[in-house]
């Protein structure tokens, strides 16, 4: 493999730049152009036909919705009508005549409100029963009469209490017209009878045709039961004519199942018509304009290019050649920015500089030198600044290992909490530090202020354990606890607390430092509040303590100036800060 690059590497060598552009233009440009412009061609195709199937699935969905929702008004009535017992009384009752039961009917009518009770205008409900001494018309009817209707047989044959069924009706034709139906029946049996009672509800069948066609897709929708089409929005679904063979299967982009009160439906929703050619054809121009773009323009490009570097390389070329007596000529004319033009600029820079290469060299030798030694000096610096507090904490653990020795405990406590406070406050490689070595640095500050005040002076720390590792600007706490000790306990002669808690409130980290000291004035408490709000560089250079704007300028930089602050109190009563820092800058 490594002979074979070798040979091609030389086989390429002996090419001009300008057949190398060439080669480099048909492979690394022509050919992942066609292969990209394909790529991007297929998965436009993809796309769009993945839109389309989307789009039917939607279109499926809409009319399974409403034809569902067309069924479901017809069953809710039949089920209304199914529980109500008067209607069902009115079934039962034997009557003694024809005027009777002419009689009882108006009654009935008139008492239930039947008509009114259903809003169904375009449903035609009529109710069946055994019942002989009922008076056929309207409403009411006697099974008798439609016991070789092809409703009545399926409903005996399908042994279900209810059933939706789509039949066409020509057992009244020639006289009357045959027409496609669609009628809900439903047993009439939830109180207990010994007769036969039904409801059917004759659904509207052009009514459905019209509301399927009113959807206005402009693509062909059929609803099908047994190969045979039930409602199209085509036009094909004339109410006078049997219905239709599906004969369209090939064109079907989306097939949707609906089962029904007994019906196993399929919902066809055929392919839209995509004109290829006519699209192509009126993106004609844009297609000429993108092969224009892609395939001259690119070719144009490289013959300008390869020009660019062949007449500059043979220029240099050429003044290499006429190198006398061990001098370089200078190139007269320089052109252009690129790397030739800068390699001929270097090389009239390195024409010019021949003849005093050795003073060249031993200036470089000095330069160097004094960097070597600006080094030296910059590293005994930087151990100077280590051994000054080394030496400091090396000096106070001398302190307190001789308070021990000489069995004063309490000193070599205090001197080994202000050890921990100067670590800290020299510490300064990183300004950000975890709140558990926060509240380290807390303790022993105030086990210092302790060892003054006595039993002046008591502490409570309280810290949330998912807030151990959590990390805020150094000494940001302890500020607020110094002023707390200055302003609370220090004017206060009674015993006075000191609480730092850490919580969670929602999604922000809050830390309270609160005192029972002797509090503010309002005046300087609304003093300090300004301060800690609007804390910055300028204010840090005013005279006076800076200690809390140090803290919230901080507080406020790392947080993109989303930190809040709230400070509350009574003069005699103590002073609370608050301070919401969010979580996302708590890391």
């Amino acid at each position: 493999m490594k002979k074979l690059w070798q040979r091609f590497e030389e086989y390429l060598d002996n090419y001009n730049i300008k057949m190398k552009l060439l080669i480099l233009y048909v492979i690394c440009v022509l050919l992942p152009l066609i292969v990209t412009d394909s790529v991007i061609i297929y998965t436009v195709i993809q796309s769009a036909q993945l839109s389309r199937q989307h789009n039917m699935e939607n279109i499926s969905g809409a009319v399974s919705y409403s034809f569902f929702n067309s069924i479901d008004n017809a069953s809710r009535i039949g089920k209304s009508i199914y529980t109500n017992r008067y209607v069902d009384q009115f079934l039962e009752t034997e009557y003694e005549s024809p005027l009777d039961y002419v009689t009882s009917r108006q009654s009935f009518m008139k008492d239930t409100l039947f008509d009114s009770g259903f809003g169904l205008d375009s449903t035609l409900i009529t109710m069946y029963s055994d019942n002989e001494t009922i008076v056929s018309g309207g409403e009411f009817d006697k099974i008798s009469s439609v016991s070789n209707s092809k409703w009545y047989q399926y409903l005996q044959e399908s042994g279900r209490d209810q059933i939706l069924c789509f039949y066409y009706d020509d057992s009244k034709s020639p006289a009357v017209s045959a027409k496609r139906k669609i009628v809900f029946v439903r047993k009439l049996n939830f109180f207990n009878s010994h007769r036969e009672k039904l409801i059917k509800l004759e659904i509207d069948y052009s009514k459905m045709v019209r509301n399927l066609v009113e959807m206005n897709y402009d693509v062909p929708i059929y609803i099908c039961l047994d190969g045979k089409v039930m409602l199209s929005n085509t036009g094909s679904s004339s109410i006078v004519r049997d219905f239709e063979t599906f004969t369209r299967k090939a064109e079907v982009g989306y097939v949707e199942d609906v089962s029904l009160y007994g019906l196993d439906l399929k919902i066809y929703v055929l392919n839209p018509k995509v004109m290829a050619l006519t699209e192509i054809s009126s993106n004609l121009p844009v297609i000429l304009l993108l092969i224009v773009v892609n395939v001259v323009l690119p070719l144009i490009l490289v013959r300008e290019i390869n020009h660019s570097f062949t007449t500059r390389l043979r220029e240099l070329s050429c003044v290499f050649e006429c190198v006398e007596d061990e001098k370089l000529v200078e190139i007269k004319t320089v052109r252009g920015k690129d790397e030739i033009g800068s390699l001929m600029r270097n090389y009239n820079r390195m024409a010019v500089r021949t003849n005093d290469l050795i003073q060249t060299v031993y200036l470089d030798k000095l330069r160097e030198q004094e960097i070597n030694i600006a080094k030296q000096k910059a590293e005994l610096l930087a151990l100077h600044s280590q051994i000054n507090p080394h030496f400091m904490f090396n000096a106070l653990e001398s302190i307190r290992m001789h308070s021990i020795l000489k069995k004063e405990f309490e000193t070599a406590e205090m001197v080994e909490r202000l050890a921990i406070m100067e670590r800290q406050n020299v510490e300064w490689g990183n300004d950000s530090v975890e709140i558990c070595r926060e509240m380290e640095f807390v303790k022993a500050y105030l086990e210092i202020q302790k060892y003054r005040f006595g039993d002046r002076l008591s502490y409570m720390l309280d810290v949330e354990p998912e807030f151990y590792e959590y990390r805020i600007p150094k000494l940001t706490v302890v500020t607020f606890v110094e002023n707390a000790c200055v302003h609370g306990i220090e004017s206060k002669t009674a015993p006075g607390w000191i609480f730092v808690r850490v919580f969670r409130e929602q999604e922000n980290m809050c830390l309270e430092i609160e005192d029972t000291g002797g509090g503010m004035e309002e005046s300087f408490m609304e003093e300090l509040y300004d301060k800690m709000v609007n804390a910055s560089i300028e204010r840090l250079q005013d005279k006076g303590r800076v200690g809390i704007i140090n803290a919230c300028l901080r507080l406020k930089m790392v947080t993109n100036e989303e930190v809040r602050f709230e400070l509350e109190g009574e003069k005699g009563m103590g002073t609370t800060v608050r301070i919401w820092i969010p979580l996302d800058y708590c890391g």
